[in-house]
């Protein structure tokens, strides 16, 4: 009998759900908020709202894109954390009424675990997955992290961010350069017409395989601050540099210690996940690190780097073959690793 997964996902300002029968993806639906780009970032409260207004539709055109009966379905993923709790508790009750009213199980899903698990998520049988262990950098607007992956349900942290994620330092630099929210894909677009050595930022010296991006982001505010003194639109006359300069930076920061956690734990295969790992630049350089360092390299497809419910399904399949079942009293939780 056919494994048949549901997935929801409601962490942020996505609103997403997706079915997967026997580790494979038939549907991923994903409603966007665009209300957040007039505040340069996401209102939770907002957020809220359009999942109320969003998931009703959302899971009945991924049930209905999926060929299957709502009946069919074996268990019901569902993220319950991190991320904003107002969203959360949409998806979260939302699941739970969905899973009394089918009699079908529920699985509580670890929104960090689906961004590295999302890479076994097939579009087709004979689709390729990686081998454990591996390492995945996790990159996002709130995650940098440096993780080992021993199995679908053990990962352990190498190394993270101690301030700022790396997707935080291109939105809120992106932002002072006036660029509209989200900046990260804005700043990509413009690298590609820049210069990376026209502008040198600080790089942090942190210990072990820590991250921090607070001391890029103050570097970036004064070049800009200490330039627009002596020239009103230097901004404007040096927008392609300044993103080309800052990405490489980024990257940079990202590489030196994703080559110390490679020396001290040697593995085959190398991951990225997290919607920092869209950036063409990172991709770039990821295939290039790994390319070097005589190890595979598993670079997720863009519609899988960003919260998606698909990889909410593929980590509750892990969860469901393995025997675990949520109970219906469990919390969402606003903030937790992996």
């Amino acid at each position: 009998m056919s494994e048949i997964i549901l997935g929801i996902e409601s962490s942020c300002d996505d609103t997403s759900a997706a079915v997967i029968r026997d580790g494979v993806l038939l549907s991923n639906v994903i409603a966007s908020q665009s209300v957040h780009e007039n505040y340069g970032g996401v209102v939770p409260e907002l957020a809220s709202r359009a999942h109320q207004q969003n998931i009703v539709p959302v899971v009945s055109e991924a049930i209905r894109l999926a060929g299957i009966d709502k009946n069919d379905i074996s268990a019901i993923a569902f993220t319950r954390g991190p991320g904003l709790l107002g969203s959360l508790l949409v998806g979260t009750s939302f699941a739970k009424g969905l899973s009394i009213a089918l009699r079908a199980p529920l699985i509580d899903v670890n929104h960090l675990h689906g961004h590295v698990l999302s890479h076994f998520i097939k579009e087709k049988p004979e689709d390729e997955t990686p081998s454990f262990p591996f390492i995945c950098l996790l990159i996002s607007g709130g995650n940098s992290q440096i993780v080992l992956v021993k199995s679908p349900f053990e990962m352990e942290i190498l190394g993270q961010t101690i301030d700022d994620a790396a997707g935080e330092a291109f939105d809120k630099c992106a932002k002072v350069m006036g660029l509209p929210y989200p900046g990260g894909p804005h700043i990509d677009r413009l690298a590609a017409e820049g210069d990376p050595s026209a502008f040198k930022f600080s790089k942090p010296n942190i210990p072990g395989l820590d991250y921090s991006f607070s001391g890029l982001k103050t570097s970036f505010l004064y070049t800009l601050r200490d330039n627009l003194k002596k020239d009103p639109e230097f901004i404007e006359k040096n927008r392609a540099d300044l993103a080309a300069s800052l990405q490489k930076t980024i990257i940079d920061i990202l590489l030196s210690k994703l080559e110390k956690a490679v020396s001290q734990h040697p593995v085959k295969e190398l991951a990225i996940g997290g919607g920092v790992s869209a950036n063409s630049g990172v991709r770039k350089a990821i295939e290039e690190f790994c390319r070097d360092k005589g190890i595979r390299a598993w670079i997720p497809p863009r519609k899988f780097t960003t919260d998606n419910a698909a990889m909410v399904a593929i980590a509750g399949m892990f969860a469901y073959r393995d025997g675990q079942r949520a109970s219906l009293d469990l919390p969402p939780y606003a903030r937790v690793t992996i």
